[in-house]
């Protein structure tokens, strides 16, 4: 039976089989955050203009997606009932590991995978809530949220300098690059998606629909706003919101009233929502009607912890050949490629990715383990 936005079944993913335009999504997300670490200058296909441009749209944007996507995984699995607690909790703290051994590379990359552990383990208590209530907390979080960051951190002062991706509790929940303050909205609307049946149409159309109409809400509203702001503070906050990173600064309220990307404020959680439902639904859509044409994205898509660490490594790599600037021309274009090119293969050849494997493997041992335990006593 079709479901809709109200659908609240606790199950809807139960024996759906794997859903290609969604692991075709995960790959725009995770080339998305190649583009925004590689920079500008290593965009050899497009002009500077339009390598700016894209490098404006994928920034934030793309690691929003990858949080929305990691719900929707989360709810899938809680879905079939085939995740118990302690899977997710091993897979929190494995991949929160791997964040950490990464970050140890000290690439000039925000390392989202030690977030994205804590992300898991404060979806798990929400991993059984049906859809509707799965939207009102992301709804509730997007809201309110903002506002409370800009309360704490008002009353906090001066924050202490990053020194690493991801250095204190504090920076997790409000100061870092990815403060779950924020950040966990997407991660709970993901989860609400993941109730959902992707593959119904009257879905895809809700869905669409909700992801224009939260679109318009972010850039009309936002803009409606900045228009009543004194000219001058308003030229001050358009000259510096491009580059804020986590969230925006708190000498003014009026800072809530942006949307750009990686700002953190009520309108960007909106925009992004947004246009990650319009690209998830797109990317479905396509993968039903063009899967040969998709196929590179959605066998990148399946192994994005691979892929993911993989490119920073990458990165570590020609840092260390570089004798001058790293960056140049038509790397992005190479590095996309490459991993287009070892995904296919090792998917045709191997089938779930090396790192997917061995994560699986190991929460596959510790749940064993523990149920062996509990079956003891």
């Amino acid at each position: 039976m079709a479901q809709n936005l109200s659908d609240d079944s606790p199950r809807a993913t139960v024996s759906r089989p794997r859903i290609d335009g969604v692991d075709a999504a995960r790959a725009l997300a995770v080339f998305g955050m190649f583009t925004v670490h590689l920079g500008v200058a290593s965009i050899g296909l497009l002009p500077e203009d339009g390598a700016t441009a894209l490098h404006t749209l994928v920034r934030g944007n793309s690691s929003a997606l990858f949080a929305l996507l990691a719900g929707l995984s989360l709810a899938f699995m809680t879905g079939r009932g085939d995740a118990p607690a302690v899977r997710i909790i091993t897979r929190a703290v494995v991949i929160g590991l791997l964040g950490v051994f990464l970050d140890l590379m000290s690439v000039p990359v925000a390392i989202i995978l030690t977030y994205y552990a804590g992300f898991f383990l404060l979806a798990l208590p929400f991993a059984r809530l049906r859809a509707g209530a799965l939207w009102a907390v992301a709804g509730v979080l997007a809201v309110a949220g903002p506002a409370v960051s800009f309360a704490l951190r008002s009353a906090m002062g001066v924050p202490e300098p990053r020194l690493s991706s991801l250095g204190s509790v504090t920076e997790f929940f409000l100061t870092g690059y990815y403060p779950a303050i924020t950040f966990m909205a997407f991660v709970y609307a993901g989860m609400a998606v993941g109730r959902m049946d992707l593959t119904a149409t009257a879905v895809r159309l809700r869905l669409l629909a909700l992801g224009a109409g939260l679109s318009v809400f972010a850039y009309g509203g936002s803009w409606l706003l900045l228009t009543s702001v004194d000219p001058a503070l308003r030229a001050g906050i358009e000259n510096e919101m491009y580059s804020v990173s986590g969230q925006v600064p708190t000498d003014s309220w009026w800072w809530l009233a942006v949307g750009t990307p990686h700002t953190g404020t009520t309108f960007e959680i909106a925009q992004a929502v947004g246009q990650a439902l319009i690209v998830l639904v797109a990317c479905v859509w396509l993968a039903e009607r063009a899967r040969w044409l998709m196929y590179p994205l959605s066998s990148v898509g399946r192994m994005p912890l691979t892929v993911y660490s993989g490119h920073l490594f990458a990165i570590a790599v020609v840092m260390g050949l570089s004798t001058q600037g790293w960056r140049s021309p038509w790397l992005l274009e190479g590095f996309v490629l490459g991993a287009i090119g070892f995904a296919v293969l090792w998917r045709v050849a191997v089938g779930r990715g090396p790192l997917e494997s061995l994560l699986g493997a190991i929460a596959d041992g510790v749940t064993a383990t523990v149920e062996e335990a509990r079956a003891r006593n």
